[in-house]
């Protein structure tokens, strides 16, 4: 008996210890299964969090954070590269019809490159009308990728505003050392920018060259001067006579823009202008312009010369709110009334209906400038549009004059433009006379003034001066001024 209870209380303990063994495995399991539950919980906040700091909300693509953790994990992958794609012209095309359309042409070229890349490759938006792709492979496959975008984004596509077609520039570039992993989407950006600075200014693709980085540089110091220039006194005005078409006599004359750089010497317009512009200068420097032309029109004016001076305004001015707040206090600071100055502005910039611009022309239709429309026949302007502008004068385009006396073509548009001008009663102006032969045919068809290296070659205002004082009408160098220009100006307040 006594053995008996002896096993029974052995097989009692030993079942309160399997027992104890086995709510303690339970309790091992269930702790584990809440840790594994916050695991994964903490997994899935992770990813939301990744998702929220490498994604880009608006098109559903990697930003820049989640671009740049595509390009290391690509890094351990072998070869790679990335493709830089810039839509043309985005900017202005958001300026024109919105921040909705801009919106949508960005949607739009999100899902077509998207739909364009290879296994493993990684699509970025990375700014307004500026996205990167991550691809892996060699530069054969990374070109190719970048012509399927290039076609797939030309497609065709109805939107509330019309058809569109977005071109883009795109840039590829390898990396081809370890150094350059940091860099592949700056190399990228410069060869897309190069793409795009090609001979058609757009739609096309650029493999990174190294050469590109050293111009970069040296433009980046080239722009630096640029921003000094107005301070060190290097940029001056020459201005260029408009003569009546009838008496050949000078009426008016325009300010073109010239730099005096201390090393290169005189940097062509061509070359600097494009720079301002992308450097964000173009407003410093046509402050400066408008206010030169003021003070140079107020020291002829003193000389009893009432003399229309014309200033080219470019299609960034048109988008500065204050551009006629600034034209006014020049004008009221020198003495001088509205009317006898005037804006050119080209053709294309003349239609670009944008808040800003049309808002600008009424200002200057309000103060009352004279304004010019520059370029005239190279562009897409409707009558009803032309009859709207504030515009009291049209510039028939160079390239017409050029070829007036070897194309019929030449002459029947200059006589329409001309014909044109008359019936909107605007003053009919043709820049680029070199020969006596379009000089002839220009007045026979009704021009009002002509310009160009027939009658003068653009002069410094001190040349302008001699030709006032001297009056003479001894060759191109001194042409006469029309009498009527030497009217009283004190007393007339002209």
């Amino acid at each position: 008996m006594k053995v008996a209870a002896f096993d029974e209380v052995s097989l009692g303990l030993i079942g309160l210890s399997l027992l104890a063994a086995l709510v303690a495995l339970l309790l091992m399991m269930r702790e584990r299964w809440k840790s594994a539950g916050i695991r994964r919980e903490l997994q899935a906040v992770s990813r939301q969090k990744h998702e929220l700091e490498w994604g880009d909300a608006l098109t559903g693509l990697r930003n820049r954070k989640g671009l740049d953790a595509s390009l290391d994990d690509l890094a351990h992958v072998g070869s790679h590269g990335v493709v830089v794609v810039l839509l043309d012209h985005f900017r202005r095309m958001r300026q024109a019809f919105g921040q909705e359309f801009g919106d949508f042409i960005v949607k739009l070229a999100a899902q077509r490159l998207s739909g364009c890349l290879p296994p493993g490759a990684t699509a970025a938006h990375l700014e307004g009308g500026e996205f990167a792709l991550a691809i892996p492979g060699n530069r054969a496959d990374l070109l190719e990728v970048a012509e399927l975008a290039f076609e797939q984004l030309a497609l065709p596509v109805q939107s509330a505003k019309g058809q569109v077609i977005l071109v883009a520039s795109l840039g590829v570039a390898m990396a081809d050392a370890p150094e350059d992993r940091g860099r592949l989407i700056e190399f990228a950006s410069l060869a897309a920018e190069r793409a795009g600075a090609g001979l058609n200014g757009e739609g096309k693709v650029c493999v990174y060259d190294p050469a590109f980085a050293e111009e970069a540089r040296a433009q980046a110091f080239f722009v630096n001067d640029l921003r000094a220039a107005v301070e060190n006194k290097e940029l001056r005005l020459l201005f260029q006579p408009k003569v009546d078409a009838q008496s050949l006599q000078i009426t008016a004359a325009e300010a073109l823009l010239r730099w005096q750089h201390p090393v290169r010497g005189n940097v062509a317009p061509a070359v600097f202008v494009p720079m301002a512009e992308s450097a964000g200068l173009m407003g410093m420097l046509g402050r400066w312009v408008i206010e030169e032309s003021c003070r140079v029109a107020a020291s002829w004016r003193a000389m009893g010369l009432r003399m229309r001076v014309a200033v080219n305004i470019s299609a960034l001015q048109m988008q500065e709110e204050d551009l006629v707040d600034h034209i006014a206090q020049c004008l009221e600071r020198h003495g001088l009334q509205p009317n006898r100055f005037t804006c050119e502005i080209t053709e294309s910039v003349a239609m670009q209906h944008t808040d800003t611009a049309t808002a600008t022309f009424e200002r200057m239709r309000s103060l009352g400038l004279h304004v010019s429309i520059d370029d005239f026949g190279t562009g897409y302007s409707s009558l009803a549009a032309l009859r709207r502008l504030p515009a009291s004068e049209l510039k028939v385009d160079r390239a017409f004059v050029a070829d007036l006396e070897h194309s019929e073509d030449a002459r029947s548009i200059a006589a329409s433009i001309v014909s044109l001008g008359k019936a909107l009663n605007l003053k009919v102006v043709a820049e680029g006379v070199e020969t006596q032969g379009q000089c002839e045919l220009l007045m026979l068809m009704g021009c009002d003034e002509l310009q160009g290296f027939l009658f003068s070659k653009p002069i410094s205002a001190e040349e302008m001066t001699g030709m006032i004082n001297s009056g003479s009408a001894d060759g191109p160098e001194s042409l006469p001024f029309s009498e009527s220009l030497f009217m009283s100006t004190r007393l007339s307040g002209l």
